[in-house]
Formats: structure tokens, sequence, C-alpha cells
């Protein structure tokens, strides 16, 4: 059985990325440190799987990660380990710096040493589509876009972004990078906008939107992602980078406005507190993020195939159904307003 590592696999993204790869019959590796927005929650019913080991690691130890890749020898990596919230980055960049940054780097150096003596190894890179900045409204960034970033953390990410290519071409590191879109779907934590909305809805409370809401975002639901993930790590070619999207953009607004209808259609009262309450916008926020995903769609033979509508609606399914996700991140983390600095 061929293995492979997932980095950051207890948080959102990572956890569906591993039972992804347990379906497919690969053995799993989750190394992650566990901070605020990783949850065991998310990977409590594998944690027995026989095919599947968890190691609490920050990937800054390169010891411990050589150490790791030389026990089980995977045929890839697919690192997901990362800080990913903007308004945190604006509040702390420091822990963006050392988490995005050094956590790769040194996630390299342990790449490198190990591929002196062993061949085969691949690392898939998952980034972000921030690193483009802002686009306008008649663009939609394709691979050759010049990075253009103005968070703390769409800068750290464009600047792991670089270190990859820089050790791709240096030393010959195997490595892919994919640059996704907004994604969405179970086990999100709640300071992001759509699980914040769903749970502010399910408990009767206003629906916080920066700015008026005009900010256009485009929307990715996470299983459709993985299934990119996997293909780039089958077919995508050494030193390239992949955008991952749907091509689907929607203002920030009308999310809230789509997941209102949903309750209503589930016959549940709506109580007037619960509406769209426009507040202070986030510093330096980008007003639209935009992929051109032809690349990947022609080369690779990948497309979305979870509709925004459905993926919104299973998506609220999914949480009515696992109220206790929520009870298992302590609030103080996701209900206090950040970015404001």
């Amino acid at each position: 059985m061929k293995k492979i590592v997932v980095t950051g696999g207890s948080g959102f993204i990572g956890s569906n990325l591993v039972k992804f790869l347990l379906n497919k019959n690969y053995f799993v590796i989750n190394i992650d440190k566990l901070s605020y927005s990783a949850n065991p929650y998310n990977l409590r019913e594998i944690k027995k799987n026989k095919n599947y080991i968890f190691f609490k690691q920050d990937i800054n130890d390169e010891y411990k990660t050589l150490k790791i890749l030389n026990r089980f020898k995977p045929v890839a990596i697919f690192n997901l380990a990362a800080e990913t919230h903007v308004d945190r980055s604006i509040d702390s960049p420091k822990n963006f710096i050392t988490s995005n940054i050094f956590g790769v780097y040194n996630l390299l150096q342990a790449i490198k040493k190990y591929l002196k003596k062993r061949k085969k190894i691949k690392l898939i890179h998952v980034s972000t589509d921030e690193v483009y900045g802002d686009i306008k409204l008649n663009k939609r960034s394709n691979e050759k876009f010049a990075y253009d970033p103005s968070s703390p953390y769409s800068a750290s990410k464009a600047a792991a972004d670089h270190l990859i290519k820089s050790f791709v071409r240096t030393y010959k590191i195997p490595a892919i990078i994919s640059n996704c879109c907004n994604n969405y779907g179970p086990n999100q934590f709640p300071e992001k906008l759509i699980p914040k909305l769903i749970y502010n809805i399910i408990k009767n409370k206003p629906l916080p939107i920066y700015g008026k809401g005009e900010n256009s975002r485009e929307w990715i639901h996470v299983q459709d992602h993985c299934e990119a993930l996997f293909q780039i790590f089958n077919k995508g070619k050494i030193g390239k980078s992949y955008n991952v999207g749907s091509n689907q953009n929607i203002k920030n607004k009308d999310i809230a406005k789509k997941l209102l209808k949903l309750l209503k259609k589930k016959s549940v009262k709506i109580r007037k507190e619960t509406k769209i309450k426009f507040v202070k916008d986030r510093p330096g926020h980008d007003f639209r993020y935009a992929l051109n995903s032809n690349k990947i769609r022609k080369e690779l033979k990948w497309k979305t195939k979870i509709r925004l509508d459905q993926g919104l609606a299973d998506t609220f399914d999914w949480y009515l159904e696992n109220m206790d996700f929520f009870t298992s991140v302590s609030k103080k983390l996701y209900n206090r307003r950040l970015g404001l600095k």
C-alpha cells in the first residue's frame, strides 16, 4: 500500500483530503501541530483506521519530519499546514511568517535531505488565489499573472510559492503548486464566512458582512478541491503551478442571502434579528478574486462537479446534523472580531 503524508491534516481542507485519500486506498500519515483551527473532531471517525497514523508535530521541526519520511517512505506530501485567516494575519503577522514561510522552508530542507537517500517523492503545495491580489472585473488571473498580495497572509503564501519554485530550480525538488479559490464544506472552522453565517442563522444572530457586501469571491466545494489535488498529484508536471477554481463568482452579501433562502425552504422561522448586518471593513480588503482555471481543465482533464447551490445546501445540512462541531471549538476563538488594526 502506497503511503502519503498530509501536513495540516486535522484542519478543514486537510481532514477532508485525509478521508479522500483513505477512500483511494492510501496509507495516510497526518502531521499537524494542532493549532487553534485544527480540530481532532474532524477525523474522529477514522482515528482507529489501520491505514491512518497521526503525529502531533510542527513542520518547522525539520529533524522529526525527516525521521517520518525515512520511516514511511511516502510517495507524496500534500502540504496544507498553514495559518490561513486574513483577519488574524492583520493582528498577528509573525505567526504567519513562522508557519507559512519558515514552515515551508524547513519542510523543503527535510525533503532535500530525504532525496539524497531515496529517489521518489513529490510535494504538492496548497496555496491560494489571494497571491494574485485584487483582480479587475473583466479579468481572471491565470498562472502567469504577477503576484500582488495585499495582506500579511497572502504575502506569506506568495513567499512560500516563490521559495518552492527556487528549490525546484536550484535543488531539483519535485514540487507542484496549486492555487485554489475559496473553499467551503464540512468541518470548516467557524471564523470563516460560510460556517460563521450558518452558525449565526441557526442561533438567530445577525449576519456580519464586511463593508457593503460587494466583495466578490470564487467558491469551490472542498470535495472538488480534493479531486483536483489528486489529479495534480497523478498527472501534474513538476515545477508547474495549477489554478483550481469553479469559475463561479458571487458577492459576499449574496452568499448570506442564499443561506437565508435555504433556511426558509426548510420551513424554519427566521427571527427579525437574523438579517444581514454590514460591519466595518477589514484594512486593505481585496475587492475581487477570480481564477482562470483553463490549464488544469485542459491539461489534467479536471472539472468541478458540485454546483454552488447544491453544495451550500449539503453544507448547511451537515452543520445542522453536527452541531457538536461548534461546541468542539471554543467560542473565544471565533466570536470575537479580528483584523481591525
